[in-house]
């Protein structure tokens, strides 16, 4: 008996259409406005909850991703240690007992100095603009532009003298009391973050390939091992470069009898932290606070301060920076104002690894994938 006819079989519930159906739950929805707008404004609370509650732990994130590459950066000195027959956790003690003792010296020996020398620079400020202004260089000048610099320190001479002036310094001094304090409060939690990620970085690491898929297990592991040494060395290096360029000015300011030397050195070290052109923006800065005391010594500043520019680039960084992913000078820059845009010397700190950790992804896995596409 022959099977029936497509045409003649009823058709099934389960394989009828129900386009009618689906058309008409929409349509029910979109007659409800009220549900719609009950939906949408607990979405707009949502959304205003969550970036408030990321707001309310903002301080909590800077300290994980601060302590996070404070780690990387000491783990290329642990690595030494280790190749050298230490265990790695004696490197960390080690590592972190030199931290401490540079830390204490820092509070104890340089920090008091500079805070010294901050209310010495604002009180000197206003006798040295009008001793400035009556100098023989100052009078050299041409007129239109004596009569400019003149008003324009004359201008900051009366502002500092205001009242409401004076007023704004000591709460900006009473402000800066608890900065201190909050920072000495942040760096213990830093300092005590630091040490737990180093001390389970490779446990960290051995996490992170285990979720890849085991074909790209092996080229997730070169790579994050290639950023992380990028990463460290390149902290590593700019806190190198910076100290060393302290170190310098302060010798330069001992050495010409140039005052505030803590001070100025400590602003070098700030400074230098912006890679390629810190030292730059510094050398100008120094050198226009030098004129108050005496150009003779500004020039001679400013001449053995771009000597040793000149060495830091030919000699100094090639060395320090070896390990370090090259990065275009613009791109160097556009990071730089961004990381400080976002969270100040700790965003220019960070900006410089960010960047070379994002190049060398797309130098390795982008443009390589790109290249296959035809």
């Amino acid at each position: 008996m022959s099977e029936p006819s497509a045409d003649l079989v009823p058709d099934s519930p389960a394989l009828a259409p129900r386009p009618a159906i689906e058309r008409r739950g929409v349509l029910a929805l979109i007659d409800r406005p009220l549900v719609i707008a009950f939906v949408s404004t607990l979405g707009v609370l949502g959304g205003l909850l969550l970036g408030s509650a990321i707001a309310s732990i903002t301080a909590i994130l800077i300290y994980i991703v601060l302590a996070l590459f404070i780690s990387l950066g000491l783990d290329p000195i642990v690595r030494v240690l280790e190749r050298r027959g230490v265990k790695r956790g004696g490197g960390i003690a080690i590592v972190f007992g030199a931290f401490a003792v540079l830390a204490a010296a820092f509070f104890i020996f340089v920090l008091p100095p500079i805070l010294n020398q901050v209310a010495q620079f604002v009180t000197a400020f206003p006798a040295a603009v009008q001793d400035a202004i009556g100098s023989e260089w100052f009078l050299a000048l041409p007129p239109d532009l004596q009569d400019a610099v003149g008003a324009a320190l004359d201008e900051l001479s009366a502002l500092l003298a205001k009242p409401e002036t004076i007023a704004a310094v000591g709460g900006g001094a009473l402000a800066v009391g608890i900065g201190i304090v909050n920072a000495i409060t942040a760096s213990f939690i830093v300092i005590a973050l630091t040490l737990y990620f180093l001390s389970s970085l490779t446990g960290m690491k051995q996490a992170l390939y285990g979720l890849a898929p085991a074909h790209s297990r092996a080229t997730l592991t070169d790579m994050t091992e290639r950023i992380t040494a990028s990463v460290g060395s390149s902290l590593l290096g700019s806190v190198t470069l910076s100290s060393i360029n302290a170190g310098v000015v302060f010798v330069l300011h001992v050495v010409i009898n140039l005052p505030f030397a803590a001070l100025m050195a400590f602003i070098a070290f700030v400074i230098t932290l912006i890679p390629l052109f810190g030292s730059v923006i510094f050398w100008i800065l120094a050198m226009i606070v030098a004129l108050f005391s005496s150009p003779t010594q500004a020039l001679t500043f400013g001449i053995a301060y771009l000597v040793y520019i000149q060495i830091e680039s030919y000699v100094v960084s090639p060395r320090v920076m070896n390990r370090a992913v090259s990065i275009p000078a613009a791109l160097v820059l556009i990071g730089a104002m961004v990381g400080g845009a976002l969270a100040g010397v700790i965003g220019v700190l960070v900006a410089l690894p960010i960047m070379a950790s994002l190049l060398l992804i797309i130098r390795e896995i982008v443009m390589p994938k790109q290249a296959l596409k035809v």
